[in-house]
Formats: structure tokens, sequence, C-alpha cells
């Protein structure tokens, strides 16, 4: 079990995260491109400066629709689903489904009737603050790249800054 604080930068021209390991130590930075046809989010390794994932939104398309990418290879697509009250994603990755809560504010991923990971929303912080607990560590990078797809999904037309 790993868990990751995902720390929205609030005075920052595009989305910008710094996400943290359980010990409080930066391990990845996560910056959006601040000019592009539809969003494009890149994860770094803050060790390596590396780029090990990226998200790529799909333009033209009635719901939002991301791709995702680790090491720059396709391995599979978020699509928002039209809903009443929670929010519901189609992940196309080991089979994973995700919804949400009524607010939106904490999500439960499952593959197989198991959970993957679970995020929470923290309130009352200084920008967009989720909690992210994976079961399985090997799937840290992809449940990262998920969580941070469904952030852009719920927030689409806002650059920055969030209204929840």
């Amino acid at each position: 079990m790993s868990q990751l604080l995902i720390k929205q930068r609030v005075f920052s021209w595009s989305d910008t995260y710094d996400v943290y390991d359980e010990k409080m130590q930066a391990k990845y930075y996560v910056k959006a491109d601040l000019f592009s046809l539809g969003k494009s989010i890149h994860i770094y390794d803050k060790a390596t400066n590396e780029e090990v994932g990226y998200i790529k939104q799909k333009v033209l398309v009635l719901l939002q629709e991301y791709e995702i990418f680790i090491h720059g290879q396709s391995v599979g697509r978020i699509k928002r689903l039209f809903s009443f009250l929670k929010p519901k994603f189609e992940v196309d990755y080991g089979g994973w489904q995700v919804e949400g809560d009524l607010f939106g504010w904490s999500y439960r991923c499952e593959a197989n009737g198991q959970t993957v990971f679970y995020v929470q929303k923290k309130l009352l912080s200084w920008g967009d603050t989720y909690i992210l607990d994976i079961v399985d560590e090997t799937e840290e990078l992809p449940a990262l790249l998920v969580n941070i797809a469904i952030d852009a999904a719920c927030h689409d037309g806002s650059s920055g800054s969030h209204s929840d």
C-alpha cells in the first residue's frame, strides 16, 4: 500500500501540482502546457526531472476524454460518462472502473471487484489537495495519471484555479 499527496500550486499560469509520498518527500511534479489544443498534462519524476507520463485531451468529442501515456507509450484512456448526481468515468486500463461520490470529492477505482485506489479531496486547504491511497504500489503511476485526468475532466474549462 502506498499513499500520495497531490497539492495544486495556487499561483501558477497553468495547472501545476506537487506530489509527495507518505513521508512528505517530493516524488513527482505535474505541469500542464499553457497553450495547447486540448489539455496536455505532463508528469515528471522529481528526483530525475524525467517525464514519466502524460495525459492528452482528445478534442472534438462530446464528453471529456483523455489518452494516458507512460514513458511515451499509450497505455489507455479515460472518458467521462454522462451521469446524474455522481461523476462516472470509463477507464480503458486494466479493467478499471471509477465512480465518484455525490460532490465529486472522492473516487474509488476498482478492478474485478477489488479496490485499486481511493482518492479523497482534502477540504479546507489552499488549492486543490488530494490524498491518493494505492493498494498495489506497482500501480502508483497509472493511479496518479488517472487521478490527474479525472481532475482535468471535472475542471474542464478552467486554468489554474478551480471552483468547487
